[in-house]
């Protein structure tokens, strides 16, 4: 069954989701059904889209819920965990971390707040798994200025990911563009309507052979 199938028949808890991310989370995650990882997901809601992952992803993956209400503690159930704490405060996730070991997805479902999405994604990025995707939904408020953007704050996220297209291209720009170990180690990121994934990972030693036809210089005697 489909994410978006599991999604318009769930009876559980509520889930407030876009329509439009659904196919871009079928293409980046679906291969990690029935997997086991960890996943987590700063901000619950009102609980459904934890038990979405779960029934998603199958009886090995590991749940957790992070969020700055109490109340979101009643959310946990079987594969389903909940930490109460603030998604900047790195002493939290921190712990968070010690816990439960290293992320393997984290989607970003929190306050939405540029200052909150910074400091999430700059202190987990590196910290989760080799190969992990990390994901950062509704970035419209972007340009919103009650969410500190607006498309102009130097803080904003999007600004961020554009940044990213150049820093992934640093080793050709002849010196021009720094690299940086947030771009050495994200192999793609894709943008998407309000929804950015990033795909961690790297291209080893970039080369691009020659094959076939009669080149002088390619045969050997």
């Amino acid at each position: 069954m489909s994410l978006w199938s599991i999604f318009l028949n769930h009876q559980g808890r509520l889930i407030h989701k876009w329509k439009h991310y659904f196919p871009a989370y079928e293409f980046h995650l679906s291969k990690l059904r029935n997997e086991s990882f960890l996943l987590v997901e700063i901000g619950c809601g009102e609980g459904g889209s934890l038990q979405m992952w779960k029934q998603y992803f199958g009886p090995h993956v590991t749940i957790v819920g992070l969020d700055i209400r109490p109340e979101c503690a009643d959310f946990e159930e079987d594969q389903i965990h909940v930490r109460i704490g603030d998604q900047s405060d790195a002493r939290f996730l921190q712990r968070v971390l010690d816990e439960f070991g290293r992320p393997k997805v984290i989607i970003d479902d929190g306050s939405h707040r540029m200052d909150d999405i910074q400091a999430s994604f700059d202190f987990f990025y590196e910290r989760m798994c080799d190969d992990g995707i990390y994901v950062v939904e509704d970035l419209h408020t972007c340009y919103w200025e009650e969410y500190g953007g607006n498309g102009q704050s130097q803080h904003n996220f999007i600004d961020f990911c554009k940044t990213m297209l150049d820093r992934l291209h640093a080793e050709h720009s002849r010196g021009r563009i720094a690299s940086d170990p947030i771009a050495s180690s994200t192999l793609s990121f894709h943008l998407y309507d309000s929804l950015a994934v990033f795909v961690r990972g790297n291209h080893g030693k970039k080369f691009a052979p020659i094959l076939g036809g009669s080149r002088p210089h390619l045969t050997q005697s």
